[in-house]
């Protein structure tokens, strides 16, 4: 061993333990059980992160299950309101005029101008509510288009209306697509 190495070895000292009142532990606890990291709170406090880790086990340190709250828009909470309120009442008044439209077709309106996706429904309800002979002058009309014969079965009678539905969506695949914003060549199994 030369001197130097001799040297250098004796200045190696052993670690003093540092020693903190139970005071500090306190307030470590209360800081880490409140969420903070534990190298932010030994920092702050001077304490080592395997004492604080140590003490946490042995007293048995837990923290609250993480509550996830709203994660705030990119907009802020200001324009997320308005705009999600436009589009209420936007939402409302469609809602509103579709209702005038069912009330006067079902008191035995004319169905030309009957929104597309509610045709089955529609033609359910007039039957139901206006009879038989509605029913098959419905059904007449209903001839002069391509769709006409499908919404019926061989004996004329109106298909389930869950039926009604999936066909009135098949046989206009290409406008519910653009309403729902699904472009040409992705996702082409839907409907």
């Amino acid at each position: 061993m030369t001197a130097a190495e001799g040297a250098a070895e004796d200045e190696v000292r052993p670690t003093r333990r540092k020693i903190r009142p139970d005071s500090v532990w306190a307030e470590v606890r209360k800081a880490w059980e409140s969420g903070e990291t534990a190298r932010s709170v030994a920092r702050r406090y001077d304490v080592g992160v395997p004492a604080l880790w140590k003490r946490r086990e042995a007293e048995g340190w837990t923290r609250p299950e993480p509550q996830s709250g709203p994660v705030e828009p990119v907009e802020g909470w200001d324009s997320f309101a308005e705009r999600k309120r436009e589009r209420f009442l936007n939402d409302l008044e469609s809602v509103r005029e579709l209702a005038l439209d069912l009330m006067r077709i079902l008191k035995g309106g004319p169905i030309g101008d009957a929104p597309l996706w509610h045709l089955g429904f529609i033609y359910s309800e007039r039957a139901r509510l206006l009879g038989a002979e509605v029913a098959v002058a419905d059904r007449e009309k209903a001839r002069g288009y391509a769709w006409g014969e499908v919404l019926w079965d061989a004996e004329g009678r109106l298909k389930p209306q869950w039926e009604l539905d999936i066909l009135i969506l098949q046989l206009h695949a290409r406008t519910w697509r653009e309403e729902v914003g699904l472009p040409d060549g992705v996702a082409e199994r839907w409907p």
